[in-house]
Order: structure tokens, then C-alpha cells, then sequence
């Protein structure tokens, strides 16, 4: 009996699943960020160690028993990270064939399977992915918190502590943000604020979305202003893969990912408002299933045809 491991690493945690012959879930490990580019390799390669010891105890198996490990990692589109990953894939698993893709790939296999779908995942990083009936596919976002991630949750927080800095630059109004998030960061002030930011801004913006939607909820206006850009940042990222794959007015499942949704009303309710003009016959939902299974279940079919081994990315 050959059993199948699959990794879901992203920016802010890994999810490792570990699947039986017959496609059972078995086990199950947690690591932390396994994003190489943001986090750096060490510690990806920890969290991917540790969310894979986690899933193969808990089923009670030997690694060697593992035919197929599929790691879907954020960055991986990128060669010289899909190839430091494989390297360590093959150290870790001699005796199984191996795959690297990104995070976004295995999204899309957890909730549309091989066939035509989208989905837009809104977490520490934003990126949507679809592919069309004839197999082609497209993306748009997922550059990094500098350049892109419209909507994230790290650019949620980025936009909070620019809004209240400039306030405070310009003696203006100050919003209810100016006191929640030192508050819910626990910085003594501002200053320190700044401190951690240039440090380590991973570790503070992502944490500030639930103080913007909490915000938001108060009616903050400069909080709401906020969501309904992100609303509509993460909207436009779906539309413009929806575009280029022509499905505009096709009917297929378009699925969200990520910690950023079910997390506030408001940014939740105009994102279906943009969906629902753009695309009116997607059937929009959220991922129920962890991506890891998604990876472990590509990770299953490539055991099965040995010849689509590979590291690659999108």
C-alpha cells in the first residue's frame, strides 16, 4: 500500500496531509511560514520537517512507506525555489517520487480537482489561478508585498498604519485605528511601532487585518475605506484571470482561499458584489478542504504516472 503527502506551505503557516491508497485522510501535521522568499530557506525547510514528522506519526506509518509527497509552496513559481525545495524533497523522501508547485496550484486541485476553475487566495500574500476547459491557464498577483498582494492581509495592515501615520503628519482627524493598533500589537507607541515594522514587517501588518475589520465594524470610516479597496483589489485579480481564460461567461467553480475571508462582513460582501458583475455564472464558495489535500491527492496521481515527475511552477 503506497501512501501520499502533500504540503500546503504558505507565508504564515504549513499544513501537511498524509493520504492512504484509498484517498484517506491519515494524519496530519502543522509547521510554520514555508515561504523561502519572505521567511528565508532555513526556516521553511524547518516548518516543512516539522508539518511532515507531524502527519507521518500521527498515522503511525514509516516515511519510507510514502510513494508520492507533492509540496505546493508560496514562492515556488520562482525555478531557484522550486529547486531548493525538490533538493530537500528528495533528501527527506528517497524512496518517493516527487513534485514542487505553488501554494495557488494545489488551492485550485483542493477545490475544482483537475477540471475548470479559479481561485483567489487572500492571506499573508493574494494571488488568483484558474484554468479553463481546455486546460490552459493564467494568473495575476501573488509579486510580493511590495509589489503586489492587492488585498492581503498584509496589505490591509500596511494601508491601516500608513492611513493613521499620514493623519498624524497632517494634525487631521484621527481614526479609531490610531488607538487599536498599538494596542493590539502591544507597542507602548508609535515609535516603537516603527521599530518592529522596519525589523520584521511580516510580523506586524498580516496581525492588523482583525484590528482593520474590527475597526470597520465600529464604522471607522477610514477602516471601511480600507476593506473596500482590498474588496475590490482582490476582485479585479480574479477578473483579470477570468478574462484571459475566456470564461466570463462560462459556468465554473470560483473558490476563495485564505485567512482574510470570512473574517469581515463588509470585505466579504462587496468582494461578491465585483464577482457577481464580472462573472455571473461562477459558483462561488469557499475552500472547504485544506489545500494540503489537494497536494497530496497530485502527489497520489504522480505516483501513478511516474513520468510526470518534476519540480515546477506556474
Amino acid at each position: 500500500m503506497g501512501y501520499s503527502l502533500g504540503f500546503d506551505g504558505g507565508g504564515t503557516k504549513t499544513h501537511c496531509v498524509l493520504l492512504d491508497a484509498k484517498g484517506a485522510v491519515i494524519g496530519e501535521g502543522l509547521g510554520g511560514p514555508a515561504n523561502p522568499l519572505r521567511g528565508g530557506y532555513d526556516a521553511a525547510l524547518f516548518s516543512l520537517r516539522e508539518a511532515s514528522e507531524g502527519a507521518i506519526r500521527a498515522a503511525r506509518i514509516r516515511s519510507s512507506a510514502i510513494t508520492g509527497v507533492c509540496a505546493g509552496i508560496a514562492g515556488a513559481g520562482r525555478r531557484s525555489v522550486s529547486r531548493r525545495i525538490m533538493v530537500f524533497l528528495a533528501q527527506e523522501f528517497p524512496t518517493a517520487l516527487a513534485q514542487v508547485t505553488t501554494d495557488f496550484e494545489v488551492a485550485l486541485e483542493a477545490g475544482a480537482g483537475p477540471g475548470p476553475g479559479v481561485v483567489l487566495i487572500a492571506g499573508t500574500g493574494s494571488v488568483a489561478y484558474g484554468r479553463n476547459a481546455a486546460g490552459e491557464t493564467a494568473r495575476a498577483g501573488g509579486h510580493g508585498p511590495w509589489v503586489g498582494d492587492a488585498g492581503s492581509a498584509f496589505d490591509i495592515g500596511r494601508q491601516a498604519v500608513s492611513r493613521v501615520a499620514h493623519a498624524r503628519d497632517a494634525d487631521a482627524h484621527v481614526t479609531m485605528l490610531a488607538e487599536m493598533i498599538p494596542s493590539a500589537l502591544d507597542c507602548p507607541d508609535w515609535d516603537e511601532l516603527m521599530v518592529r515594522i522596519m525589523k520584521n514587517p511580516d510580523d506586524v501588518f498580516p496581525k492588523l487585518f482583525p484590528v482593520v475589520a474590527a475597526a470597520a465594524n465600529s464604522e471607522d470610516s477610514a477602516a471601511k475605506e480600507i476593506l473596500f479597496t482590498a474588496a475590490t483589489g482582490l476582485g479585479n485579480l480574479a477578473m483579470i484571470v477570468i478574462g484571459r481564460l475566456g470564461m466570463k461567461d462560462e459556468e465554473f467553480p470560483l473558490v476563495k482561499c485564505g485567512g482574510v475571508f470570512g473574517h469581515s462582513e463588509m470585505l466579504d460582501t462587496s468582494l461578491g458584489s465585483v464577482l457577481a458583475a464580472g462573472a455571473s455564472r461562477a459558483r462561488i464558495s469557499r475552500l472547504e478542504i485544506s489545500p494540503a489535500i489537494g497536494a497530496a491527492r497530485m502527489a497520489a496521481r504522480l505516483s501513478e504516472s511516474p513520468s510526470q515527475s518534476a519540480s515546477h511552477g506556474a
